[in-house]
Formats: C-alpha cells, structure tokens, sequence
C-alpha cells in the first residue's frame, strides 16, 4: 500500500501537438505522477518517476515560454522539468491550486516522509520505493491501494521461461551425449 499525497484535474500539454487535454492527476509518496484519462483511473496515459526523472518545478509567472489553454490565465501554469531536457506543462483550475501542486510535487520530489508511531513514541521512514509501504494517520477515513498493474505476474513469467531454458538444455545436453553411450 501507498499513500497518495494528491490529486485531482491539471491540463497537460501534448510534447509532440501542443494541445492540452484534461487529465486526472496522483501524485504518490514514492514520487510517481501518474495521469488518467478519467477520475475512475482506468484509462492510464502516462506517468513520471519525480524522485528519479525531476529537475525543477516552476510554477506561474515563472513559466517562459508556456501558453496557458483559453481561458485560463497565464498563473495557473506548472511547469515540470525533467533530467532528459523535456518538460511537463501543466495548468491548475486556480493559481492557489498550482500554487499547492507545486509545493507537493517539490516535496514529493525531494523528501522522505516519516510515519508517526504512538505506542512508542518514535518517528519511522517509508522507503521511497518500496510498493509495500504503508503509511497511516491517525483519523484517516480514505485508504488508497496503489497497484502498478504492469507488474502483476512479470516475476513469475521470468521464473517460468529460466526454468523452461533450463530443462530444454538438460534435454539436448542428455541427447547429445547418447550416441557415445552406445560404442
């Protein structure tokens, strides 16, 4: 289990059109920023590691070179920039709902986070990219289960085909030793 730091709708602009088009947005606690054609996350369309991938985050004003879509203005723009020289522009509904992706995402980005345990007093880390991780507050009402679907199954396919390998050498080994066996 993961937990999910934000989200909700941004406008993201296409790398290859420059069109934007509205997409659900999480932002998880290992620093994953996925994107969704829809609120019922079915449809995935991308998704970018920040921990790994994410060099800047800027956001209104601070965005040159960045047309918002029509009618919003140019303060609601979020730009993210990525270690490959590409950038991730995006555009809240508000400027304060930019404001609050960026702090997020630069803490996503950035920052461990701590869990709180209150039986004995102390403070614990969640491993960035452990997908096992459970993070719980006191007074939660919501818990998220983040599953990468794409991984579901790939240990065991790898397993299967070295075994497979594995036995189909044994075989042409032991047969090709029997001529010999027979002189």
């Amino acid at each position: 289990m993961m937990a999910l730091l934000k989200s909700g709708w941004l406008w993201r602009q296409s790398s290859v059109l420059k069109r934007w088009k509205l997409n659900w947005c999480d932002l998880w606690i290992d620093g994953s920023f996925v994107f969704y054609k829809s609120e019922s996350r079915r449809d995935y369309e991308t998704k970018v590691n920040l921990k790994s991938s994410c060099v800047n985050v800027r956001s209104g004003l601070e965005c040159a070179g960045v047309g918002p879509p029509e009618s919003h203005p140019r303060e609601n723009l979020l730009v993210v920039y990525l270690r490959d020289g590409t950038m991730l522009s995006l555009c809240a509904n508000s400027e304060d709902e930019a404001l609050a992706w960026k702090l997020t995402l630069m803490e996503a980005k950035r920052n461990p986070v701590f869990t709180y345990n209150p039986y004995d007093d102390t403070y614990q880390t969640v491993p960035i990219d452990s997908h096992n991780a459970v993070y719980i507050m006191p007074g939660t009402q919501h818990v998220w289960v983040h599953r990468d679907s794409y991984e579901d199954g790939f240990g065991e396919q790898i397993a299967l085909g070295l075994l497979a390998g594995m036995a189909a050498g044994a075989a042409m080994r032991s047969l090709l030793w029997m001529p010999f066996w027979f002189c």
